[in-house]
């Protein structure tokens, strides 16, 4: 498609028609971006950016592979996913095939919210109950069921936090409640969850799931310690809740050495559902619920049809076997370990430079840097940390 506008006069537009909520990058002076190719972006004048922002272009931008995936299955059909066709079932038994055994049954949506939404509805059925324990500064998704169980979202706006929803500090080691010189941080942080459960109880609530991102992205880039999802997902299913492992955003390999983040400490641990949704399109809409067959039958028990027109329709369905093969052909898990590294290996040469970073942590690709004001108090420089962002 040709460029149609100026950039004025593409912004004068926006303004105009788009709802002023949605906000762009560098809002005092945005970027336009016209095209893509892999790690690189490129504006209207053409000049080159190195994408750092954008977590869905998995594989990279208009990966070869993957528009000729999406090209060829659109020359043929693409339709609602009612009819029988063999990209839907393909595509879920290869991604479950990446999953421990256990988790075998997909529901395909169009986004990462609406498969957690999902996955709050399949909880809630699963037993009966209703309440959600969530994790501090955690962020679920856009939908109003999720805006609810979202800290990160609630606390920020005027919404007022929900019966049935319980906030349990986020397992971070580094400017927690808990941490790094605590004998056993994981144990700390579960019992938060466990207290939580007790009072519920006392005060007649059950518990339906309890949700969080394998690690936490928006919140921090937290890395929980090690142990502490199994003891949590011990004192949930013991009140008759699910454990929810929200992969959205750390997913598909990007950790590196596993392809799901919730085995980063422990390959035997099984979620009970797991969401997904960004980097399995590579930009394309599409993302999926898996989960075990007692849920996915306790479900459909309850009468109510889930349908979805669009979700695992045949052209998603492709894109993300595309997507797949990249990922395992151009050995994007070593990749994402040797980069990871050798990134890791240059910030903390960097942190012994600067006072003003406080820690430096993450695994694979997924790596936070830390800004404080002060080392002792470990006072997070937002200011600082939103100047160095924009340049």
């Amino acid at each position: 498609m040709c460029e149609l506008y100026s950039k004025q006069e593409t912004l004068a537009l926006r303004r105009k028609h788009i709802g002023p909520s949605c906000k762009v990058f560098f809002a005092s002076d945005p970027i336009k971006i016209v095209r893509a190719q892999r790690q690189y972006m490129f504006d209207e004048k053409g000049d080159q950016y190195l994408d750092c922002i954008n977590n869905v272009a998995h594989v990279g931008h208009c990966h070869p592979e993957v528009v000729k995936a999406a090209q060829k299955q659109m020359e043929l059909l693409n339709t609602n996913s009612r009819f029988l066709h063999d990209n839907i079932v393909e595509y879920a038994k290869r991604l479950s095939a990446t999953l421990p055994d256990r988790l075998s049954v997909c529901y395909f949506t169009n986004s990462g919210s609406e498969a957690n939404d999902l996955a709050l509805r399949l909880a809630r059925q699963f037993r009966g109950h209703q309440d959600v324990i969530t994790l501090d500064h955690a962020y679920h998704g856009h939908l109003s069921s999720l805006i609810e169980i979202s800290p990160y979202k609630f606390q920020k706006g005027k919404d007022v936090k929900k019966e049935f929803v319980h906030v349990a500090p986020a397992p971070d080691t580094y400017r927690g409640k808990y941490r790094e010189d605590h004998a056993d941080p994981a144990s700390a942080y579960a019992d938060e969850v466990k207290k939580i459960i007790d009072e519920a109880h006392n005060s007649g609530r059950k518990i339906a799931a309890f949700i969080a991102e394998s690690m936490q992205s928006c919140g921090g880039q937290i890395i929980p310690p090690a142990g502490y999802f199994q003891k949590v997902a011990e004192y949930v299913r013991g009140a008759g809740g699910v454990f929810i492992a929200d992969e959205v955003q750390v997913g598909f390999g990007r950790v590196g050495k596993h392809f799901w983040s919730f085995q980063m400490f422990d390959e035997d641990f099984v979620p009970d559902i797991v969401t997904m949704g960004k980097p399995m399109g590579n930009g394309h809409p599409v993302a999926c619920v898996v989960t075990t067959r007692e849920i996915a039958e306790a479900f459909s028990a309850s009468g109510m049809e889930y349908f979805n027109t669009y979700g695992g329709n045949p052209v998603s369905s492709a894109v993300g076997l595309a997507v797949l093969d990249v990922i395992k052909n151009e050995d994007l898990q070593g990749n994402a370990t040797r980069v990871g590294n050798y990134l890791t290996e240059l910030l903390n040469k960097q942190k012994t430079k600067h006072t003003l970073i406080g820690d430096i942590r993450g695994v694979g690709l997924f790596i936070g840097i830390d800004l404080v004001k002060d080392h002792q108090q470990r006072t997070p420089a937002t200011a600082e940390a939103q100047h160095i962002i924009y340049k």
